[in-house]
């Protein structure tokens, strides 16, 4: 447990800010650089706790990753080198780790047990164990597969179409790379468009896949050839200090190389729906990524409604939108957010508990939160609930709070931002 207490600042934010590389596409990086023939490298990687399992799990299965900061090169020798770990595979508190995992090991030759931190124990696996046990995965744990520890005694796998009953990119990519290593054609049809990182990255490495709608189909059987990555720098890192600046009066920020990627904007869509002042500068495509400048001024905020095909484009986002929310007038209304509960935490039980006790008011709804604005906003003793992204959603309240705010744990910050408090001291100086 690491506490922290934050003061009030009563001034505006000021500066410019590189956050750091993107957590989905630094991880798909790893896994598909280690399934490949060939050297890949990837640049501004980010170098988290989360990151860092995936990194030592394929080194654990033979794979050499040279680090050197933000730069990784990886020799892959294709899926068929990797070997059968001696130990059980670590996975901490990375859902993406583990989700994405299960897909690649289940039709890979050889058995892996799979454990994770208490917090990761708890999140459901069975969105994945089951489509990968249709395509003749061999996946035991507790509760018939649902919950970690997981055993995989990977075996050959046949192709499969899958309709996704729940709005998410982890579920797609673990079917998509299961279809990898099967025979024939694999097919996922997905309810609403979800991030399209896997996609993007595979065809980097060479992989056909086509797309027809709402169908994502993949040929099994193909081998993927090394690449070089840009990782751009994490919008969901980015949202908490475009939230910063347009909450604290006066503010104005420049965060540098975003990315830009239109499954994953859906924080911007939100800002500029309230009415906050941002633009884009020196947007580019850079590793078949868009990235751009990111440029926000404090401005009046209105409230506004979020649901349906905006919501997975912002699910991990939906803390600190609720904290945006409490600062704008009128009744924001987030729905169909039900995949929160099953998060981290419960965020939805969470991000109501914590604002509450901040003075804000909120409603907790099935599927979402009903916030009403403008509320001042302040200080308490609060919980992190073992969650990066409600630790430093806590954290940012602190700017527009009246007194102090203890978090009684901001350790799990590390899995995505370990220097998120070096960052928001620069702009606070």
């Amino acid at each position: 447990m690491k506490e922290r207490i934050l003061q009030p600042i009563n001034r505006p934010l000021q500066g410019t800010i590189e956050v750091p590389g993107d957590k989905s596409i630094s991880h798909r990086s790893i896994m598909f650089g280690s399934i490949a023939q060939g050297t890949t490298t990837v640049d501004h990687f980010l170098d988290s706790e989360d990151c860092m399992r995936t990194i030592n799990i394929f080194r654990a299965m033979g794979v050499t990753i040279e680090q050197q900061g933000s730069s990784i090169s990886i020799h892959g020798k294709g899926s068929q080198s990797l070997t059968e770990p001696v130990e059980p595979l670590y996975f901490g508190n990375s859902g993406t780790t583990a989700r994405l995992m299960l897909g690649i090991l289940a039709g890979l030759p050889m058995f892996t047990t799979l454990y994770g931190d208490i917090s990761l124990t708890k999140r459901p696996m069975n969105r994945v164990v089951d489509p990968l046990r249709l395509m003749g995965a061999s996946i035991a744990g507790r509760s018939q597969g649902n919950y970690l520890p997981l055993a995989v005694d990977g075996r050959r796998l046949k192709s499969i179409h899958y309709h996704l009953p729940v709005k998410s990119a982890q579920v797609k990519s673990a079917v998509l790379l299961a279809g990898l290593f099967a025979e024939g054609i694999t097919t996922v049809t997905e309810i609403s468009p979800t991030r399209n990182h896997t996609e993007s990255m595979l065809r980097a490495f060479g992989v056909e896949l086509n797309k027809n709608g709402s169908d994502i189909s993949i040929h099994g059987k193909q081998a993927l050839t090394a690449t070089d990555i840009y990782v751009p720098g994490d919008i969901s890192s980015a949202a908490f200090f475009l939230v910063a600046a347009a909450i604290v009066p006066d503010s104005q920020l420049k965060l540098l190389h975003v990315g830009l990627n239109e499954t994953r904007t859906g924080i911007m869509d939100v800002l500029l729906a309230m009415g906050a002042d941002l633009r884009i500068e020196e947007e580019q495509v850079k590793g078949g990524e868009r990235i751009g400048n990111i440029i926000i001024r404090y401005q009046e905020l209105t409230a506004t409604t979020i649901e349906g095909e905006m919501v997975p484009r912002l699910i991990d986002e939906i803390p600190i939108i609720a904290l945006l929310a409490t600062q704008a007038e009128g009744t924001t209304v987030i729905k169909d957010a039900a995949e929160l509960r099953v998060k981290e935490t419960d965020r939805i039980r969470a991000v109501t508990e914590t604002l509450t006790k901040l003075g804000a008011s909120v409603e907790e709804t099935e599927d979402g939160l009903i916030i009403h604005g403008k509320t001042q906003l302040h200080g308490n003793r609060v919980q992190s609930y073992h969650d990066h992204r409600m630790a430093m959603m806590a954290s940012i309240a602190s700017l527009v709070a009246t007194s102090e705010i203890a978090i009684d744990d901001i350790s799990p910050i590390a899995t995505s931002y370990p220097r998120f408090y070096d960052d928001l001291n620069q702009i606070v100086q």
